[in-house]
C-alpha cells in the first residue's frame, strides 16, 4: 500500500474513461476542469465512495445495519485510501427559469441597461417607435366599428402590493365612481374594496363609457386626455364585446389582447402610452421597464411558453414507435381494446377504405397523416350499444390533436402524466427559445437586442461591452456608465475563473454542481 499517494486505476464511473491518476496524500489537492469533465465523478463518486465503502465494511454487522452499504464504484483499483469524509455538492439551481445570466445577476444589470437606454422598434415594420399623442390614440379608437361600446380607463395601479384605501377615497372625492380591480368591475359608491395588501393588484379607473362614432370624437378626445392625465401618460381601452375585425388584432401578443371577463365572455383590452407608438402600425406598445425583460414576470415573459423557452408537444415518433405494426395496434396511446378508440379507428378506416390489419408503414402517406392529425372531411361514425345502433357525422380529430387537447383539458394528473409519456420538449415556436415576449425582443441598445446578448459566451459578451460607449450618444453614455461598469466587472470575474465558454442563456440546471 502506497503511503505517499492515493493511486486510482481504470476509473470509469459516470463519464470517466479508464482514468489513471495519482493524488498526493496529506496534501491539499484541487480538482479543476470544465463543467461536465468528471471532477465530481472522480472526487466524490470514486475516491470518496470507495474510501467510505471500505470503512463501513470494517465495522461490525450491527453498525452496518445503521449506516447502509455503499455500491462499489466502477474502478479497477484504488490504493492508499484512508477513511473518507466529504462536504457534499449542491446544484446551484434546479429552477428551469434560472440561467447563467440570472444566477450571476448579469441579467439584472442587462434588464436595467435596456430599460434605461433601450430603443423600441416595431416588430412588424422594423421602424423605430416614437411617442404617441392623445390624438393618435383617438384616431385608433375611432377605427373601431361604428356603434362599438368601449370603456376608456386610466391604469393608476399596475401589479403593485397594497390595500389602496387612500387611493379609493381620493378617487371618490375626485368624482370617480367606477373602477376595475384585478379585472373585476367595482362601484365605489356601493362597495368598499377590501384588498389583501400582500398581493399584487391592478386598478383601472373608468373615466368614460362611450359608443364609437364620428360624432363622438370630441367626447372621446376629452376622455382620453383625462385618462392620460390621471395615469401619467397611460391609457387602457376596454371593449366588452369586440367586433370580429378589430384594428388592434395584430396586437394580441403585446399590450392589447383578447381575454375573458368575469362571465367568461371575450373582451378586448388595449393599452396605450404617450411614450411609445408607431402611426404606421396597429401594434400598441407599453412603456419599457426592467420587468419588460424578465422572463420570470408575466409582463416580459413569452405568453406561449411563459418564460421557459420550451414547450411540450406530442411527438409523432413516440405515438408511432413501430410503423410495421397493423393500423389498429400502431398508435401507442390508443389501445384498440378500449371501445372508444376501436370505434374511432373502425369508422375512420372504413371512411378511407383501408384494412385495420394493414401495417401502418404500407399506407399512403396522406392517409397516415390524416389518422395522425385529423381530416377536414366529414366522417360517418356508427356504433352499437345495448340500446341499439347510434350514428353521427363529424370531422375526425386525429390521434395527435386528441392527445394535445386532452392534455390541456383533463383534470386528472394520472391522465396528464400518461399523455406526457408521448410528448417531447421542443423549442418554443413563438419566442424561439429566447423566453421573452415580442415587444421586449425588439428593444435595441447599440443595435443589439437583449436576446442577442444572452446568446453570447462570457468572452464574447465581455468583448461586446468593452467598447460600447463609442456606439452610444452622450446622454446614453452618462446613464449607462455605472451599469456597464457592473456588467464588465462580473464578466471579467467569470472569465478569470475559467467560465468564458458559458453562454448567458445556458440553463443553470445543466451546470455541474462540483
Amino acid at each position: 500500500m502506497s503511503k505517499e499517494y492515493i493511486e486510482v486505476r481504470g476509473a470509469e464511473e459516470h463519464n470517466l474513461k479508464d482514468l489513471d491518476v495519482r493524488i498526493p496524500r496529506e496534501e491539499f489537492t484541487v480538482v479543476t476542469g470544465l463543467s461536465g469533465s468528471g471532477k465530481s465523478s472522480l472526487a466524490f463518486d470514486t475516491v470518496y465512495a470507495e474510501g467510505q465503502r471500505r470503512y463501513i465494511e470494517s465495522l461490525s454487522a450491527y453498525a452496518r445495519n445503521f449506516l447502509g452499504q455503499m455500491d462499489k464504484p466502477q474502478v479497477e483499483s484504488v490504493e492508499g485510501l484512508s477513511p473518507a469524509i466529504s462536504i457534499d455538492q449542491k446544484n446551484a439551481a434546479n429552477n428551469p427559469r434560472s440561467t447563467v445570466g440570472t444566477v450571476t445577476e448579469l441579467h439584472d444589470y442587462l434588464r436595467l441597461l435596456y430599460a434605461r437606454i433601450g430603443t423600441q422598434y416595431d416588430p412588424v415594420t422594423g421602424e423605430e417607435v416614437g411617442e404617441q399623442s392623445a390624438q393618435d390614440m383617438v384616431n385608433q379608437i375611432l377605427e373601431l366599428s361604428e356603434d362599438t361600446r368601449a370603456k376608456i380607463a386610466a391604469p393608476v395601479v399596475r401589479d403593485q402590493k397594497g390595500a389602496f384605501e387612500d387611493l379609493f377615497e381620493e378617487l371618490v372625492s375626485d368624482g370617480y365612481s367606477r373602477v376595475e380591480v384585478d379585472g373585476e368591475p367595482v362601484d365605489l359608491t356601493l362597495d368598499d374594496p377590501d384588498l389583501d395588501e400582500n398581493y399584487d393588484h391592478t386598478i383601472d379607473v373608468i373615466v368614460d363609457r362611450v359608443t364609437v362614432s364620428s360624432d363622438a370624437r370630441s367626447r372621446i378626445t376629452d376622455s382620453v386626455e383625462t385618462a392620460l392625465e390621471e395615469a401619467d401618460g397611460a391609457l387602457k381601452l376596454i371593449v366588452p364585446d369586440p367586433p370580429e375585425d378589430v384594428p388592434f388584432a395584430s396586437n394580441a401578443r403585446s399590450t392589447g389582447s383578447l381575454a375573458a371577463d368575469a362571465d367568461g365572455d371575450d373582451r378586448l383590452v388595449v393599452e396605450f402610452s404617450e411614450e411609445l407608438g408607431n402611426p404606421n402600425s396597429d401594434v400598441q406598445f407599453s412603456a419599457i421597464e426592467t420587468r419588460s425583460f424578465s422572463f420570470n414576470s408575466p409582463y416580459g415573459a413569452c405568453p406561449e411558453c411563459e418564460g421557459i423557452g420550451s414547450t411540450k408537444e406530442v411527438d409523432e415518433d413516440l405515438v408511432v414507435e413501430d410503423p410495421s405494426k397493423p393500423l389498429k395496434h400502431v398508435f401507442e396511446p390508443w389501445s384498440y381494446d378500449r371501445t372508444y378508440y376501436s370505434r374511432q379507428l373502425d369508422n375512420v378506416a372504413d371512411h378511407f377504405g383501408v384494412d385495420l390489419d394493414t401495417p401502418f408503414e404500407e399506407l399512403d402517406e396522406g392517409i397516415q397523416r390524416q389518422f395522425l392529425y385529423g381530416t377536414d372531411k366529414m366522417v360517418h361514425f356508427e356504433w352499437t350499444t345495448k340500446n341499439g345502433t347510434r350514428e353521427k357525422t363529424e370531422r375526425f380529430e386525429g390521434v395527435i390533436p386528441n392527445l394535445e387537447r386532452r392534455h390541456v383539458e383533463t383534470d386528472s394528473e394520472r391522465a396528464r402524466d400518461h399523455i406526457e409519456e408521448y410528448m417531447a420538449v421542443t423549442t418554443c415556436p413563438e419566442c424561439e427559445g429566447t423566453r421573452l415576449k415580442e415587444q421586449s425582443r425588439h428593444v435595441l441598445v447599440a443595435g443589439t437586442s437583449i436576446t442577442d446578448v444572452n446568446e453570447l459566451s462570457i468572452a464574447e459578451a465581455r468583448e461586446h461591452f468593452e467598447g460600447m460607449e463609442s456606439e452610444l450618444n452622450e446622454r446614453e453614455t452618462t446613464i449607462a456608465e455605472e451599469i456597464l461598469k457592473e456588467i464588465r466587472a462580473r464578466l471579467g470575474f467569470m472569465e478569470e475563473v475559467g467560465l468564458e465558454y458559458l453562454t448567458l442563456d445556458r440553463e443553470a440546471s445543466t451546470l455541474s454542481g462540483g
